[in-house]
């Protein structure tokens, strides 16, 4: 599984990434406006960093706009990723991004109808959300596993970006079910290797190893 970072935060992508956690960014409007700085400025800085794609996403709402911020988005590095939403004109301008070699993020999908849409409209991933199908009382992972039968079924290349990630069990859950690529925030990720019974343990070999009065430096 791949790991994307969902965050336009440069020190908390050059953390992870210095770990090898990083394959891929994600990044939207919320969290450029987070960031607090330029579009174009703070997507060139992490491209620089990362090799894998940087999802950045257009804000029009009209096919022939999105296209064109699209292209414009595409000349700010070889490896960036061009998000569009999953509307009518959002595929409209996903085929002709694609057509034209660039990759496509079809973010904000809630059912596998919609999934099926963007796989024929060339989308390089698909990002279903599960935390907000979640909060609406919905199993997010049944949407991450009608996808992967459905791909999988009629061998679309469409990869599965398993998106929303609230928790650590929403990352090992969407794993279990086959999911591509998982984007989270980097403290979502950092949490994963928490568990009670490894703090335990350290706490335990350090009472004991206290008592040994010995220093290894």
């Amino acid at each position: 599984m791949k790991f994307f970072v969902d965050t336009a935060d440069i020190d908390a992508i050059r953390e992870l990434n210095d770990l090898g956690m990083v394959d891929g960014v994600t990044t939207n409007p919320s969290l450029i406006l987070k960031s607090g700085r330029a579009i174009a400025e703070v997507t060139a800085e992490i491209c620089a960093m990362v090799e894998g794609p940087v999802s950045a996403e257009v804000v029009a709402e009209k096919a022939d706009d999105m296209i064109a911020e699209g292209r414009h988005l595409a000349k700010i590095a070889p490896n960036v990723c061009i998000k569009v939403p999953l509307t009518w004109d959002g595929l409209k301008a996903c085929r002709v991004l694609s057509d034209e070699g660039h990759k496509l993020n079809v973010t904000l999908c809630f059912s596998p109808a919609q999934a099926i849409l963007a796989a024929k409209a060339g989308a390089t991933f698909i990002s279903p959300f599960i935390g907000r199908l979640d909060d609406i009382h919905l199993d997010g992972m049944d949407l991450i596993a009608d996808i992967r039968e459905i791909y999988d079924n009629y061998g679309y290349e469409t990869e599965i970006l398993a998106a929303s990630i609230r928790s650590v069990n929403h990352i090992v859950d969407a794993a279990k079910i086959g999911a591509d690529v998982i984007t989270a925030p980097p403290s979502v990720i950092k949490s994963m290797a928490n568990h009670v019974l490894t703090d335990k343990g350290l706490a335990q070999f350090n009472a004991d190893w206290a008592q040994t009065g010995q220093k290894i430096l």
